[in-house]
């Protein structure tokens, strides 16, 4: 994939080092000359000085070839204004915005953000589900908060425990996209069994966590 990503702090820098390892290409844009400089010796990957919020220097960064655009600054307002110019003016096909401060999640859902990333709230759920010990965390929500990527931990007791894929009646526009099992990724077919302590990932509807939940691992 073609991605730009605008923001070249400690998200962007390792961001754009994570993607352009996996094989992406990878344009970064930053407005801190010393910054750039500094990255470009330690960067393989074009590495361009100026706003995000400017037009002309999205358009330098290959914007029109662009398959995603991510805007991870430290400013919400910048972030925000990065993804509706990628796609309302360029039709950029997906925009991701790094959410800095929680309360303004709701705009960049409004606004037409892909996939706002609030950080805090990942952050926070995954360390009261390690203290709590609970079975569930919401990672992510996407297309203007209709979509959940949810996370379940498969615990003895669940319902699904030696099950097959195909057998399991999820919610209705649910579907399990991953398993981590140890040290293995398994993409999940319909003969696949489900087994205890199995990680599982899924895609849900917003309104149907807590019935994939109970679905799940049982009675909540």
């Amino acid at each position: 994939m073609y991605i730009i990503i605008v923001g070249a702090g400690k998200v962007g820098y390792f961001l754009a080092k994570h993607l352009y390892q996996d094989g992406h290409t990878v344009v970064l844009v930053e407005k801190d000359k010393s910054l750039c400089q500094q990255l470009a010796h330690e960067l393989e990957l074009l590495i361009i000085n100026g706003d995000g919020c400017d037009p002309h220097y999205l358009e330098e960064a290959g914007i029109s070839r662009a398959d995603v655009v991510a805007a991870v600054t430290g400013d919400d307002e910048d972030n925000l204004i990065i993804c509706q110019l990628a796609k309302e003016r360029f039709s950029v096909r997906r925009t991701v915005g790094r959410v800095n401060d929680p309360k303004n999640e709701h705009l960049f859902i409004e606004l037409g953000v892909d996939v706002p990333i609030d950080a805090t709230a990942i952050l926070a759920k995954i360390i009261e589900e390690e203290v709590s010990f609970a079975d569930f965390v919401s990672l992510l929500s996407f297309k203007r908060g209709k979509l959940a990527l949810v996370r379940v931990d498969l615990p003895k007791e669940s319902p699904i425990i030696n099950k097959a894929i195909k057998d399991i009646i999820l919610p209705q526009d649910s579907v399990i996209v991953s398993i981590i099992r140890g040290q293995e990724v398994i993409i999940p077919k319909g003969d696949t069994i489900l087994k205890v302590g199995d990680d599982v990932v899924a895609l849900t509807l917003i309104e149907n966590e807590k019935q994939l939940l109970t679905t799940l691992i049982g009675k909540i």
